[in-house]
Order: structure tokens, then sequence, then C-alpha cells
């Protein structure tokens, strides 16, 4: 890794991160500092440590600890409330030398708790669309202050039909800021919100076409006909995984 701040720096050797990604890479080049981004990258590519580093001058300016928290530097909007828990909790040990105050605001979590978070001053906030937008409208969220604004799976967020909660949240945030947008794949949307909200962004694009998602591993197992349930049934207990999906050709194979 490129010398980024030696708070940040400590934290990714004590997690053993050695080398980049090619998407971390791409935000720490040199012409990507302080600039809008707008980044094509896959599920498991590590964009949320890529975010989490481009984040750091722009947040910190050099020093290795954050001031006494007050309103958010840093908004950080993701589509569901298990990806936002799970930035925070990245962003909780990349950030952890800085002194930093992550708050995550999702739906389904008790909102006076988050309020009372918010209250009591956070550097980074890290939320779903619908929450954070609730939290604005209620007085609760203060984003005169914000110095970045993330998009995280950006185009997720629009195909669950996030577009207005994603435009009042940009629009009540500072023009001067930065907005990093990171997407699968950047349609024709994407590419509509990016330049109503973004100032001269840099495009990356990391995904490498006809390969499979990094952190999916794939296996095909040839079974006789007669053999299929016996099969998925010996599959599931040989992984012994907590969660599957079995997906089946007709209604009646779902039901047996």
């Amino acid at each position: 890794f490129p010398p980024i701040n030696p708070a940040l720096d400590r934290a990714l050797a004590a997690q053993g991160y050695a080398e980049p990604t090619p998407v971390q890479s791409a935000v720490l080049e040199p012409q990507a500092l302080d600039q809008d981004l707008l980044v094509s990258a896959q599920t498991g590519s590590g964009k949320t440590v890529a975010f989490g580093l481009s984040l750091a001058p722009t947040l910190l300016a050099g020093a290795e600890k954050f001031s006494q928290a007050e309103s958010p530097l840093a908004l950080i909007i993701a589509p569901t409330r298990e990806l936002a828990i799970q930035v925070g909790r990245e962003l909780a040990w990349l950030y952890a030398q800085t002194g930093a105050v992550i708050t995550t605001c999702v739906g389904g979590m008790d909102p006076r708790r988050e309020q009372r978070a918010l209250s009591a001053g956070a550097h980074i906030v890290v939320g779903t669309p619908g929450r954070l937008r609730d939290h604005l409208e209620r007085g609760n969220l203060d984003l005169s202050a914000i110095d970045a604004l993330v998009l995280d799976e950006a185009d997720e967020m629009l195909d669950l039909g996030f577009r207005e909660d994603l435009e009042f949240l940009l629009d009540a945030a500072p023009a001067d800021r930065r907005t990093l947008l990171f997407s699968a794949t950047i349609a024709r949307e994407i590419a509509a919100l990016a330049k109503r909200y973004q100032r001269n962004a840099l495009r990356i694009d990391t995904t490498t076409r006809n390969e499979p998602h990094g952190d999916i591993e794939y296996r095909a197992l040839r079974v006789a006909p007669n053999d299929v349930e016996h099969a998925i049934v010996n599959v599931l207990r040989f992984f012994e995984a907590p969660g599957a999906v079995v997906f089946c050709s007709t209604r009646e194979a779902v039901r047996r």
C-alpha cells in the first residue's frame, strides 16, 4: 500500500493487508485524491476499504486524529441495513486509531437511540436512504459540515426505488463536497445521477468482464437425474452452511 495516513497505515498492517486490490489501487492514484469518483466495482473487490482510504485525506487533512465529534464530516449511503452495518464495521477498524466516531442509521433499529448518537456527535454517518432522510427531516441529522458523500452500490439503491430519497440527501449536502459513487454497473440512470451531482468525476472501471465475483466460489456437480434430491441433501449436510438458497425449475420440485 502507498502511505496514506499513519493511523490508517497501521490499521491496514494490523489486519494483514499487504497489497491493494485493483479498486483500492485506483482510488489511491495521485489524480484521484480529493476528486469526485465514479467507480465500477464488483462485490468482493474491497471497495469499502477503497472509499475508506480515499476519504482519509479529505477528512483528516494530514492529521492522525479527528478533533471532537460534532456534525458529521462524511455521509455513506448503502441500499440495505446489512450492507450499512457491514460498512460501519469495516470503517471502524480502518479508522480505529484516528478516534473516529462512526454512527449507523438503518431501518429496523431504534431511531431514538440513533438520534441520541447523532446528538452526541459523529465524524462519519453510515445509513440507508429512508432512515437517513427521516433523521434529516426530523432535524436529527445535520449535513452542513459534510466534506464527502459516498453512494455505495448506487445501482441497487435505484433498483430498490430510493431515487427520491437519494436526491433529497444529495440536495441537502453542501455543493462543494466530494461525491464518490460506487456501482457494479454504470447504467443510464447512474450516469444521469453522476452528471447531476458530481463535478468532473474521475471514471474508474475495475470490473472484469466474463469473470465471476471475487468472493463467490463456483462448483458444478454432475449427478444422475434420479439422485438429484439426495445430492442436494448431501451437499447441504457436507458444507453445513448456516443459510442456503436452492433454486428449482418447478413448483412441485420446490414443494418436494
